[in-house]
């Protein structure tokens, strides 16, 4: 009953530390780097095969089993995104050759302060075969608002958020010694405000569209030990429907209203490997489904017909990374990772509110064990994006009667932080030692 206690005080912790933080945004849609200061130093190589320490439980349910005795982890990660619209052409009214826009400005910065994003892990062991956990986490957020709020380009966006919280409740079973299963149950609430101006001049009134929802996901993987040394992890993710439900603000009014946001399911592969007993290398490929995320109806709850529409287009996207760890000293390991992604937006779709585009991860950080039960970890990823292009010309899904073309050259620097201990004592015997154990 002790060491009942003990867990649900550790997963409650986890919690309150998340909603203390007021399930901080970041400057992109998909916050990967925010999950894991261990995995962060990796560029996140190995997340599906257990490569990135408790974090792993974030993409693969199965790598709970990894974790022998009761665990807990808590990550910082202060994500600053720089990106900056600039225009490239004069912006017109009604054609590519109509009147002038009366405001002809860029945005200015865009990524405003920046934002943090915690997240947590816990893990007991219940039997040798089974354990049980919880993870707290931002999987989505967006925090965009143009230093220039009176912008050439303000009837396409003023300012976005999006807010989420994660808590998925966690199995996972060791079938035999060289196999894993796992699975999860995502309980995500989400949380959306869109303002745009209501017209071309630099005093119009704003649009609001905002609303928020609490709806279900899973996850479900499986992790494979088939030699000493070797771990290899497959998982997938499945889309979470949100509901919103929330307002339409206009100069004439508020409705209320309600849209269903698809969010992507996702599949990530993973391969770590033992080298000798200072070295490990570890790999990871995840594709995510992006390309449902495309035309979404905003629904007036009065009349049942659409107000407006949010017009994405997205396609798919694919993540690849690789990383080594090095264990220097007993108690220090030092890492590092390249990544590379291809993004779901490209110059066909990308709007005023999101620079992303393919970018490029170099990330670095370490671990130190401070005691048998105490481990510290920092990493850092600097994130190279390639100039990104908005083209508001005719063909952008969300094309109104502005025309505007511009450029930005966005970058991102990302630190994190993260803490785990051990509850229970790690000198007792542990019925089934992993073969491969992030200490």
């Amino acid at each position: 009953m002790k060491s009942l206690l003990k867990f649900t005080a550790a997963a409650t912790v986890s919690l309150s530390a998340l909603l203390a933080a007021g399930a901080a945004s970041a400057s992109s849609f998909a916050i990967r780097s925010g999950q894991s200061a261990e995995g962060l130093g990796m560029s996140y190589a190995g997340a599906a095969s257990g490569g990135i320490g408790m974090g792993s439980m974030a993409w693969n349910p199965a790598t709970i089993t990894m974790f022998p005795g009761r665990n807990s982890q808590w990550n910082f990660t202060y994500i600053y995104a720089n990106a900056s619209y600039d225009p490239t052409s004069v912006s017109r009214l009604g054609s590519p050759f109509g009147p002038a826009n009366p405001l002809q400005n860029g945005t200015g910065d865009i990524g405003g302060n920046g934002g943090f994003v915690p997240a947590s892990y816990s893990a007991w062991q219940l039997t040798d075969r089974f354990w049980i956990g919880l993870t707290t986490g931002a999987p989505y957020g967006l925090r965009s608002k143009a230093d220039n709020q009176a912008h050439a380009a303000q009837v396409y966006g003023r300012s976005a958020k999006v807010q989420t919280i994660n808590v998925a409740p966690t199995v996972g079973y060791q079938v035999t010694d060289w196999l894993s299963i796992g699975a999860a149950v995502q309980v995500q609430w989400l949380n959306a405000s869109l303002k745009t101006a209501s017209g071309i001049a630099p005093t119009a009134a704003p649009v609001i569209i905002e609303g928020d929802t609490i709806d279900l996901g899973y996850r479900f993987g499986i992790n494979l030990t088939p030699f000493k040394g070797t771990n290899i992890g497959i998982a997938y993710r499945s889309p979470v429907r949100q509901t919103l439900d929330g307002t339409f603000r206009t100069p004439l009014g508020v409705v209320p209203v309600k849209a269903n946001l698809n969010l992507p399911d996702s599949v990530v592969f993973g391969v770590s490997q033992e080298i000798n007993e200072q070295w490990q290398v570890h790999a990871g490929v995840e594709w995510t489904n992006w390309s449902k995320f495309r035309n979404i109806p905003v629904v007036s709850k009065l009349s049942g017909l659409p107000v407006t529409s949010l017009n994405f287009q997205y396609d798919d996207a694919w993540f690849f990374s690789a990383g080594a760890e090095y264990k220097y000293s007993r108690d220090l390991t030092l890492r590092a990772g390249v990544g590379y992604e291809l993004s779901a937006v490209n110059d066909r779709n990308r709007t005023i509110f999101i620079s992303d585009n393919d970018r490029l991860w170099l990330s670095a950080g370490g671990s130190y064990q401070v005691t048998d039960k105490l481990k510290l970890d920092l990493g850092y990823t600097y994130i190279h994006v390639k100039q990104a292009a908005v083209n508001y010309t005719g063909a952008h899904p969300q094309q109104q009667a502005v025309f505007y073309t511009a450029e930005a050259k966005p970058y991102i620097h990302i630190v994190s932080a993260g803490l785990t201990y051990r509850w229970d004592n790690p000198a007792e015997t542990i019925p089934v030692r992993p073969v491969v154990r992030k200490n």
